[in-house]
């Protein structure tokens, strides 16, 4: 318990450290905006299995509610709970979780975008984690990630245990902007340890994208599989400083092998997906940021 206080401390230090940015000046584009605001939002995470022949599948279906704080000058306050309504897993179905929360900081260094983040994050891990971004030209970019992280459970008992490893990826995207498509690939140290490699081809449509992934283990082998990502409507939003909404994307992830372990890796942020990428959209202008955006942000202009 000793540990679960030190990590709530830390995250509640690194909050009062960003408060001098919250009277930082706010900037309106179209989806998005960095003024200052508190949105609220819920969605469902959906898993599924065809491993038993008892049934031709297993379900998981959580709802996620959520909060994102956006302090202004790319800080953001983030959390998320999982909670089940349906579980066909047992004690794979975890219960009630908390899935994020998080203080995040980007920002730009000449041609290198960062992303740094601090506290709780998916997949029961917790730690520092910092993001690179390099474009090189309009349609090569090279990326990494790397987090020192420990582990936390809260489905049952609350328990946490000291950083104890260290894990990270490096690779590199082209985007063909004429067919909106970005082929990635990455080399890393997953969270279990393991090492790997992975390939993706995505393909970004209006409001939805869809890849094509393959990956190789060194202790878990090989799988396949796609994903699915949809951006949920309504795609027209006033912004006011406390928002109500839907998440902002539905995802589905579906691999031929149902490996759960081998090269996987924690999200920072609640509502992080393969679309949009780890950066906000008015910060980073490379690959889908460059279509149409999905969510159109009206201010609500108050009278003095």
């Amino acid at each position: 318990m000793c540990y679960w206080k030190k990590t709530l401390l830390c995250v509640a230090m690194a909050a009062a450290m960003t408060l001098p940015s919250l009277w930082g000046s706010g900037v309106s584009a179209q989806g998005y905006t960095s003024k200052p605001g508190i949105d609220l939002f819920a969605g469902v995470n959906l898993n599924f299995r065809d491993v038993y022949y008892q049934r031709q599948y297993d379900f998981l279906i959580n709802l996620t509610p959520g909060f994102r704080w956006d302090m202004g000058n790319h800080w953001n306050l983030t959390g998320q709970v999982y909670v089940p309504v349906v579980n066909q897993y047992g004690d794979d179905g975890n219960g009630f979780m908390v899935n994020n929360l998080a203080i995040s900081k980007q920002l730009r260094m000449g041609s290198l975008y960062c992303k740094t983040t601090a506290g709780l994050f998916s997949m029961k891990r917790y730690g520092l984690d910092v993001k690179l971004f390099l474009p090189l030209t309009d349609w090569f970019a090279l990326e990494a990630q790397g987090g020192y992280v420990g582990w936390f459970n809260t489905d049952r008992d609350w328990r946490i245990t000291l950083p104890d490893r260290f894990v990270g990826t490096v690779g590199g995207d082209i985007y063909i902007q004429k067919w909106n498509t970005q082929l990635r690939g990455e080399a890393g140290l997953y969270v279990y340890r393991d090492l790997g490699v992975e390939v993706e081809a995505m393909r970004h449509f209006n409001h939805t994208t869809v890849s094509l992934f393959g990956h190789w283990s060194k202790d878990y082998k090989y799988d396949v599989g796609f994903k699915i990502v949809v951006m949920i409507p309504p795609y027209h939003r006033t912004r006011r400083a406390v928002n109500f909404r839907p998440a902002s994307n539905f995802r589905v992830a579906y691999s031929v092998m149902t490996n759960t372990v081998g090269n996987r890796m924690y999200r920072t942020d609640p509502e992080e997906n393969e679309r949009d990428g780890w950066f906000d959209r008015d910060l980073l202008e490379w690959g889908s940021h460059t279509m149409a955006p999905d969510f159109i942000i009206n201010e609500k202009i108050v009278e003095e």
